[in-house]
């Protein structure tokens, strides 16, 4: 009963109760966003760098080096040479190398020239078909998979470089053998090949042509918005391109870097002076750089942040002026609710649930669009980056502390008129009713 009746007088000025609402829902929908992008932002960071101890590459950027290396978010500082990369690979402090080369991408998924370990790194099981053996074979994503209707046997053209409408290369056909599962982590929006399929894909044009097993209408050329090319040729056809292994020379040929795991610590910390010093690549830390990168971006958070808390602030003073404002008007109401039987104490309680009744509501409406927001958000950011977020997720203990905050302000802000209508005097208020 008090719970409605709080419920009608919340309405009894609209106007005052819409802004502190949609007060409390910017700051409750800030922080919500805040909360959930911190959380899952450093899950996929770290998740990613599982297993990498350091990254070879060309010198420039560490930071671009390991963002374009492990997330694949960044154009990459450089190629190396694949000899002078190999010898620090056989090192014996070095427990695992997967060599990295970059080659096109297929509608804006990158194409990425490397060994089976990659897939075994992020523990990317294949769910249909089989790894990639042969040049021009391809493992996808399983997020590519679903998004681009992608099947074992289709094939496809890359376009070259990062851009989904840089130049065909219609020269080779990248052959789909296989389809990785879901992981949650970067492999997922990538198209993994041999590194020779890069090296030959980007080989003189001459000896491509030489190579070459798809000419004129032969075969499924990829066309730009045209939909995937369909595996239809016969085996016999060109198995002289499927069955093939691609034996280059690999003397003076490049890479893009190289993910290195340590079998001890003493590698981590002397190889990035010794390789600076005696080459002309660099090795950047992954933790390193995440950690520089989170706390460049933790300056804007915490502004965020702060702004949130100040708007939540601000919406307790809102709801405190609109209940002390109304309750000038109100005392008629208080005290014929003490004649015919209300206790004090019910209307402490009746102005108090007056102002959570407007939290409950402002946290719930902040709650849903906090959420709409990191769904474009997360739809922003895997457009640009292939990196998504999930908007559904609940994390209840920070979650949890929001509410009872939210609660808090609320039951601040009625404190001062709820004490006022318990203190209120019947008689005076009636004889100058």
């Amino acid at each position: 009963m008090i719970a409605k009746l709080a419920w009608r007088n919340i309405w009894f000025k609209p106007l005052n109760t819409i802004l502190s609402i949609i007060l409390l829902t910017s700051s409750v929908a800030i922080i919500t966003v805040l909360v959930l992008l911190e959380k899952q932002f450093e899950e996929k960071f770290n998740s990613n760098i599982d297993g990498v101890d350091l990254v070879l590459g060309a010198q420039g950027s560490p930071l671009q080096l390991i963002l374009s290396s492990v997330y694949q978010v960044d154009a990459p500082t450089g190629n190396i040479s694949y000899d002078s990369a190999k010898v620090w690979m056989q090192h014996p402090f070095v427990k695992k190398a997967i060599p990295l080369a970059f080659g096109d991408n297929y509608r804006g998924y990158k194409i990425l020239g490397t060994t089976t370990d990659y897939l075994e790194k992020y523990e990317a099981k294949i769910s249909k078909g089989k790894v990639f053996e042969k040049n021009f074979e391809v493992v996808i994503g399983g997020e590519i998979a679903k998004k681009l209707n992608l099947k074992i046997g289709d094939e496809f053209f890359g376009s070259h470089g990062d851009a989904a409408e840089g130049e065909v290369h219609d020269h080779f056909s990248y052959k789909v053998v296989g389809i990785a599962e879901m992981t949650g982590r970067v492999v997922d929006n990538l198209i993994l090949c041999t590194i020779p399929s890069v090296w030959e894909m980007h080989g003189s044009h001459e000896e491509e042509e030489l190579h070459n097993p798809i000419h004129g209408e032969e075969g499924h050329r990829h066309e730009e918005g045209d939909e995937h090319l369909q595996h239809e040729h016969d085996h016999d056809e060109h198995s002289h391109h499927d069955d093939k292994e691609m034996t280059l020379d690999e003397k003076g040929m490049e890479i893009t870097a190289v993910l290195l795991q340590f079998r001890n610590k003493m590698g981590i910390v002397t190889w990035p002076r010794i390789i600076a010093q005696n080459t002309k690549m660099q090795v950047a830390s992954p933790a390193i750089e995440v950690n520089r990168l989170v706390s460049m971006f933790g300056i804007g958070i915490d502004a965020l942040r702060y702004l949130a808390y100040g708007i939540m602030l601000i919406s307790g003073i809102s709801i405190f002026i609109a209940l002390f404002n109304t309750l000038k008007e109100r005392k008629n109401e208080f005290a014929l609710l003490r004649v015919n039987g209300a206790k004090r104490h019910q209307l402490l309680i009746l102005v108090m649930i007056e102002s959570l009744l407007l939290c409950v509501v402002g946290f719930i409406f902040g709650t849903i669009l906090g959420r709409i927001a990191l769904m474009l958000i997360s739809s922003s950011a895997e457009k640009d980056f292939k990196f998504s977020f999930n908007p559904y997720e609940f994390i209840w203990k920070k979650e949890g502390v929001l509410f009872l905050l939210t609660l808090f302000v609320g039951f601040f802000a009625a404190l001062l008129p709820a004490i006022k209508a318990y203190q209120l005097n019947i008689s005076k208020t009636l004889a100058n009713a």
